[in-house]
C-alpha cells in the first residue's frame, strides 16, 4: 500500500512538471505567434521575433531576435534589431486583471534612422501605432479618432515598473552627412512607472512610448552629427579656400617678382 501511494504521488508530481511545461511552451509559441500575428497589423512593417522564453514560477524570461522591418518607401530594410531583451514580471499577476511587469531590460539594440517619404521611418511607425491606439504622444489637444469599444484598448492590461535602453547604436544616413552611413551611440533610454493606474496600459501604448523616446534618441544622435559633419565640411572649405589663397598669392608674387627682374635686366642692358 506504501509503495503504491509513493508511485502515485510520482506519476501526480511528474504529470504536474509536464502540465507545467506545457503550459510555459503553449504560453510561449503563444507570445510569438501573437507578436508575429498582429504585430504587422498594427505597425504596418514587417516583424519577426525569433523565440520567448519566459517563467511562470520564477516571472523571468526573455525575448530574442525581434527584428522591425521599416515602412515602404524606404531604402534600408529593418528600423529597429533587438538581440536580446529580458523581462521580469510578477508571477502572480500573469493570470490577473492587470499583468505587473517589474523591469524590461534591453541591450545593444541596433536602429537605423532614415529620412524617407512623410519623415523619418521611426516617425512612421510611431505614427502607424499612435492611429491603432487612437491619440497621439505629440498632440495632446487632438481628439483621437473614435473607435469601437473592442478596438479602442486592445490586449491585457500591463504596469510596467522599469524600462531600461543602454549600449545602443544608430545607423545614420543622409545626403547631408555626406551621403555615407555613420553608426553613433544611442542614448540611454529609462523610463518608469507606466500603467500605474488602474486602467494600466496596453502592450501597443507601451511600444509608442518607448518608439518615441527611441526616436527622440535617434534624432539627437543625428543632429548631433549633423552639426559635427558641419563643422568638418567648414573646416575643409576653409582649408580650400585657404590653400586656394595662398597658391594665388604665390603665383602673384611668383610674377611679380620675375616681372621685376625682366625689367631690372632690361635696364641694364640699355
Amino acid at each position: 500500500m506504501k509503495k503504491l501511494l509513493i508511485r502515485i504521488i510520482i506519476v501526480v508530481v511528474i504529470l504536474a512538471i509536464v502540465g507545467i511545461a506545457a503550459i510555459v511552451l503553449s504560453l510561449n509559441s503563444a507570445i510569438k505567434k501573437g507578436v508575429e500575428t498582429f504585430g504587422p497589423r498594427i505597425a504596418k512593417v514587417p516583424l519577426t521575433l525569433e523565440g520567448v522564453n519566459l517563467s511562470l514560477l520564477s516571472g523571468s524570461g526573455g525575448i530574442k531576435g525581434l527584428i522591425i522591418g521599416n515602412p515602404e518607401g524606404y531604402k534600408t530594410p529593418n528600423a529597429i534589431s533587438l538581440g536580446l531583451a529580458s523581462v521580469t514580471v510578477a508571477p502572480g499577476s500573469l493570470l490577473s486583471e492587470k499583468i505587473v511587469v517589474k523591469s524590461i531590460r534591453i541591450e545593444a539594440p541596433q536602429v537605423t534612422f532614415e529620412f524617407g517619404p512623410g519623415g523619418n521611418n521611426l516617425q512612421r511607425i510611431q505614427e502607424n501605432l499612435e492611429a491603432y491606439a487612437g491619440g497621439s504622444v505629440t498632440d495632446t489637444n487632438k481628439p483621437a479618432e473614435q473607435k469601437p469599444a473592442a478596438e479602442a484598448k486592445p490586449g491585457k492590461k500591463l504596469q510596467v515598473d522599469e524600462v531600461i535602453i543602454s549600449g545602443g547604436k544608430v545607423t545614420l544616413g543622409a545626403a547631408m552627412l555626406g551621403g555615407k552611413m555613420i553608426e553613433a551611440p544611442l542614448p540611454e533610454i529609462r523610463l518608469s512607472n507606466l500603467g500605474q493606474g488602474p486602467e494600466g496600459i496596453t502592450g501597443v501604448e507601451l511600444g509608442k512610448v518607448i518608439l518615441s523616446q527611441i526616436n527622440k534618441g535617434a534624432i539627437k544622435t543625428y543632429t548631433d552629427n549633423l552639426a559635427k559633419a558641419g563643422e568638418e565640411a567648414l573646416k575643409k572649405l576653409t582649408a580650400n579656400a585657404t590653400n586656394t589663397i595662398n597658391k594665388a598669392t604665390s603665383d602673384v608674387l611668383n610674377k611679380a617678382t620675375k616681372g621685376l627682374g625682366e625689367l631690372l635686366n632690361g635696364k641694364k642692358k640699355q
